[in-house]
């Protein structure tokens, strides 16, 4: 019976993802993006996970799309006219699907990070890159698009530098990474389970339901004017201050203690 395509493991309330398709530097199949989205849905559904972490086996994050299944989609083209498309889209949803989470996303990169393995990058609330981290955008020189990706591109990068990247092949190490802004933290290979475990720290000390709302408007903050979101930034503020959660954590404030929701 062969492994899994994606590892999970809980570790309270965190939950650990991994790729496992090391033979094939854990391209993204879609039975492994089916698996992605599937195990993102249940963590969104039990109230005990407020962390999920991506990280690739065998040493690489990803090394991006299945090209043998884009090949696979190519033959049905007679019988379906849609069947590439319908491949990529289905990795679009997968990124969506992250990007929109209210729970925090941290991604760990080692090795490879190619196509959609870079997307994920960006996706990801926090990303923490090993030394031997190398990102790469490969799509142009294979005649294609990094289509679902160009948006996250953009975000996290800006568009001059995601235009750059786009159309030089967007090869750079880990500590060019690091200067861009797409890794958030650069680190020995050896040393990213320390800091994994710091960062995870850090955000475990926050309060779920707020770090969801922050998330959310954040985003709706990229596509609108900072004086259009003044009444509903103050009642997203409201809602939080007054919420059960809210009180508690002022509570637990005033009395010098730690709230519910923080590591004990």
């Amino acid at each position: 019976m062969s492994e899994p395509v994606v590892l999970t493991r809980r570790a309270g309330a965190v939950l650990h993802l991994t790729l496992n398709r090391p033979q094939a530097r854990n391209a993204m199949s879609m039975a492994m993006v089916l698996a992605l989205r599937e195990a993102l849905a249940e963590a969104e559904a039990d109230d005990t996970v407020r962390v999920v972490v991506l990280r690739g086996a065998g040493g690489h994050f990803s090394a991006g799309a299945d090209i043998t299944e884009m090949a696979t989609a190519r033959m049905r083209l007679a019988a379906d006219p849609n069947a590439i498309a319908a491949v990529n889209a289905s990795f679009g949803e997968l990124c969506a699907d992250y990007a929109r989470t209210g729970l925090a996303v941290v991604v760990v990169v080692e090795g490879t990070a190619m196509g959609g393995g870079f997307g994920l990058a960006c996706v990801a609330d926090v990303t923490i890159a090993g030394e031997s981290a190398v990102f790469r955008l490969p799509e142009a020189s294979l005649g294609v698009v990094p289509a679902q990706i160009a948006p996250y591109l953009v975000e996290r990068l800006g568009t001059s530098q995601a235009r750059r990247l786009a159309v030089t092949g967007g090869r750079i190490d880990a500590k060019a990474a690091l200067a861009l802004g797409l890794v958030h933290e650069l680190h020995a290979d050896a040393e990213l389970d320390t800091a994994l475990q710091r960062v995870l720290g850090e955000i475990l000390q926050n309060a779920p339901q707020a770090v969801a709302a922050t998330k959310a408007l954040i985003a709706k903050a990229r596509l609108h004017s900072p004086a259009s979101l003044v009444q509903e930034a103050a009642e997203v503020f409201s809602r939080a201050a007054l919420s059960a959660e809210g009180h508690r954590r002022q509570t637990a404030f005033l009395q010098k203690r730690k709230a519910k929701w923080m590591p004990q």
